[in-house]
């Protein structure tokens, strides 16, 4: 894909009063902050009280646990240790994921980069496989220590394996070439996904129904453990990203403009890169393949409050959230009692607006 020819920066210049920047849409980005932030909290409470029980009762068990009303044990239960850490790994996953797209399109310069461009996604995929077929094949000493997160760790530990190979293979005197990367991705990907298609073949039918249904993505088994085990790793990105926001808008305009305007465009390579592998090889480990998401979010806010990332970095973060949240609740009521994998209902929704965005922006992607 070639970068696109205009930034994403907007033009700005002063009006004869001087009090306001032309074309300075920060203080739409502040409004859609405040909305997105109102429309979070609904969202995740919707999500506490999507289900079987009545949203009464997990009213009261919300309460009760900070002693402020009476509730059964079975409430609190249902609520403390079921829907409330899944409802937190939606949040934490769908932020995750929008982020890293913001990033990765702020570093491509191209509204179609996804972060399985930087390979975590093929290499996620490739060790959870590893880990679900040949698991048995390891001693019972390692089977123990690793036991239900032998999946998560070796799915973190491919997507983030992969990203360093493709980063060295792009790397060069220092320098880190985006063009490489991206061609190098798309084969590395392509061996993943021949190295992975050889293991699949050995699989019986019990491994081939877990290797279907982590690859379609779903929160169901989210548990606190999981939680305190991809949290760091996303928080991590989530913390970091305000603060790339002044060289990617800075890099919109060319890596040469961008140096003279005092940004370490190296060093900036190499923050979003390991950043974007590590929060996204976390939420992949934890979650499975959910798609689209890193493509959606940050295009739908370019379109309602601009391309500026000191606005877009935090508010893809909230929409993410709400994104996922939302789908999550759909995949709960489209089959009840049964659930849908949660991947499904974000390719579904993502497919057909990343058709729209590839037709729209046509002219911008021909090789």
């Amino acid at each position: 894909m070639a970068a696109l020819d205009k930034p994403f920066g907007t033009k700005r210049s002063f009006d004869p009063g001087g009090m306001r920047l032309s074309g300075d849409r920060t203080h739409r980005a502040r409004r859609m902050s405040f909305v997105l932030v109102a429309a979070l909290a609904l969202t995740f409470l919707v999500s506490l009280g999507w289900g079987a029980a009545d949203d009464a009762d997990v009213i009261r068990a919300l309460l009760a646990k900070f002693g402020w009303a009476d509730a059964s044990v079975r409430d609190v239960v249902i609520l403390w240790d079921i829907r409330m850490p899944r409802a937190v790994i939606g949040a934490l996953v769908g932020a995750s994921l929008a982020v890293s797209g913001a990033i990765m399109q702020g570093l491509f310069r191209n509204p179609l980069a996804d972060p399985g461009l930087v390979g975590v996604s093929a290499g996620a995929g490739f060790g959870a496989v590893a880990a679900i077929v040949l698991g048995g094949l390891l001693p019972l000493s390692l089977q123990s220590v690793f036991g239900f997160y032998l999946v998560p760790f070796a799915a973190f530990l491919g997507g983030w394996l992969s990203t360093i190979l493709l980063y060295l293979i792009a790397t060069q005197n220092g320098r880190t070439s985006v063009a490489t990367m991206l061609l190098a991705g798309i084969a590395l990907g392509a061996l993943t996904g021949a190295m992975t298609g050889l293991i699949v073949y050995h699989a019986d039918d019990d491994q081939l129904r877990d290797l279907t249904f982590w690859s379609m993505g779903s929160i169901a088994g989210a548990t606190w453990p999981k939680v305190w085990t991809a949290a760091p790793l996303i928080g991590l990105t989530l913390c970091a990203a305000p603060f790339m926001a002044r060289a990617l808008n800075a890099l919109a305009l060319g890596e040469a403009s961008a140096q003279h305007l005092g940004i370490s465009v190296q060093r900036m390579k190499n923050i979003a890169i390991l950043t974007v592998a590590g929060s996204v090889g976390a939420s992949v480990a934890v979650t499975g393949g959910i798609g689209f998401v890193g493509i959606v979010v940050p295009h739908l806010l370019r379109l309602v409050q601009g391309p500026d990332h000191r606005g877009l970095l935090v508010n893809s973060a909230l929409l993410g959230a709400i994104l996922l949240l939302i789908a999550d609740c759909v995949s709960r009521t489209v089959i009840a009692p049964a659930e849908l994998p949660i991947g499904i209902i974000t390719a579904v929704i993502g497919g057909p607006f990343f058709l729209w965005i590839l037709l729209k922006n046509r002219k911008l992607v021909d090789l």
